[in-house]
């Protein structure tokens, strides 16, 4: 009966109604939009900082993250190879090995961080041919270097130069050798470019004297949300104490406590959006109960206890919350799916975590629609119980004679 009655009071007045489903419906929307969208560009932001540059995972010796070493390497190149293919969502792997040293182009000379890459690899992974703006990437171990873009500009250095390396090898010897420029990257990160020199796996491992060794495998999964299950699937068969597993959280610590930083910002603007909701359904509720005094006090002096009336009022809104939630949803989707394919493009680029992003999207996910959905309805409920007390406690005959 009570259900009855204020599923019809929703639609008898239906200017109040009006009013009332705005504010539930626009909060709604705006907190599904507002979800999905900074959830897209987050995890876009992510993916595209992990995968075009660190990986989603990376295997290294034990504690090489904290103390990084020339001689902490990953020995057994080929066996984790061959786990990494059986390891289902596993999309790709590249190995890497890097040194310091010092290069010089004629009489110009800098410091630098000696990278060692598997082109086919790399390419597949990380996609680093898309970086190259100048030249070519690497054939093979021939004697071949890529610069990055930073370093290039300081050694005045171009494509065919020729560029001497000195370094340290892994048995204590003096490492030196002579390669050809063949290309210039540009990574998007402007300090990493500044001391960036590539070669090819096989020279990076003859120059430092780590034949067969690695310090770094990076891997990519199939989607963000592959990580954790792929790290711990990868522990279980790895199962060597001396290597460690990490997801993109560990290796890129600084960048993750950023991330976090900046969504917290999401939720203040939910908060704020929530209380535009609360103030707007606490109003038209509460003049709903003064302009409806008489049809309570009718309903007391007929014998409906409080208790019912206090149903009666909350069954109202949240009948209104159901139906405002269903149509909203609809519209959040459309809105959610348009900026998932198409995105935004912003008029610059900003820069973070040393790549530069241009395209936000949206994204589609579960947490856009019940967050607002458990929001709203609580909300709503909430901000009506002080109307629905205040209906309840309506005199009979003072309200009937007033009214």
């Amino acid at each position: 009966m009570i259900l009855k009655i204020a599923f019809r009071n929703v639609f008898r007045q239906r200017r109040r109604t009006i009013l009332t489903a705005l504010s539930m419906f626009g909060g709604f929307v705006l907190s599904t939009f507002f979800i999905g969208w900074s959830d897209g560009t987050y995890n876009n932001i992510i993916d595209t900082f992990t995968r075009y540059s660190l990986g989603h995972i990376q295997v290294h010796e034990k504690d090489y993250l904290d103390r990084p070493s020339l001689y902490k390497t990953v020995n057994n190149l080929p066996q984790l190879e061959k786990i990494l293919q059986d390891t289902e969502k596993v999309d790709s792997w590249t190995p890497r090995l890097f040194g310091a040293g010092l290069v010089s182009v004629k009489d110009k000379s800098a410091g630098t961080r000696i990278i060692g890459i598997d082109p086919q690899k790399e390419v597949k992974t990380t996609k680093f041919d898309e970086k190259i703006i100048e030249g070519r990437m690497l054939s093979g171990p021939a004697h071949e270097a890529l610069l990055g873009k930073g370093l290039a500009k300081i050694l005045k250095a171009g494509l065919d130069d020729e560029i001497v390396v000195l370094s340290q090898g892994a048995d204590g010897s003096i490492a030196n050798d002579l390669y050809k420029i063949v290309g210039i990257v540009d990574s998007g990160d402007e300090i990493g470019d500044r001391a960036s020199f590539y070669l090819h796996l096989q020279d990076a491992q003859e120059l430092l004297v780590l034949e067969g060794r690695v310090h770094e495998i990076a891997i990519t999964t199939a989607s963000l949300n592959h990580v954790s299950r792929v790290s711990e699937a990868l522990r279980e068969k790895i199962a060597d104490p001396g290597l460690e597993v990490a997801p993109w959280q560990v290796f890129a610590r600084s960048f993750y406590v950023a991330m976090n930083a900046d969504k917290e910002g999401m939720w203040i603007m939910l908060v704020i959006i929530i209380m535009v909701v609360a103030v707007g359904v606490l109003n038209t509720v509460l003049m709903s109960v003064l302009e409806r005094r008489r049809e309570y006090g009718v309903l007391k002096a007929v014998g409906t206890k409080p208790a019912q009336i206090v149903k009666m009022v909350l069954t109202e809104v949240n009948i209104l919350a159901v139906i405002c939630i269903i149509c909203g949803a609809g519209v959040g989707l459309l809105l959610l799916y348009i900026f998932s394919i198409h995105g935004y493009s912003l008029p610059e680029p900003i820069t973070y975590g040393g790549m530069k992003f241009q395209h936000m999207m949206a994204e589609i996910n579960a947490r856009s629609f019940y967050i607002p959905a458990v929001t709203v309805l609580l909300v709503s409920t909430l901000v009506s119980l002080v109307p629905a007390f205040k209906a309840a406690r309506t005199d009979p005959a003072k309200s009937m004679r007033t009214h």
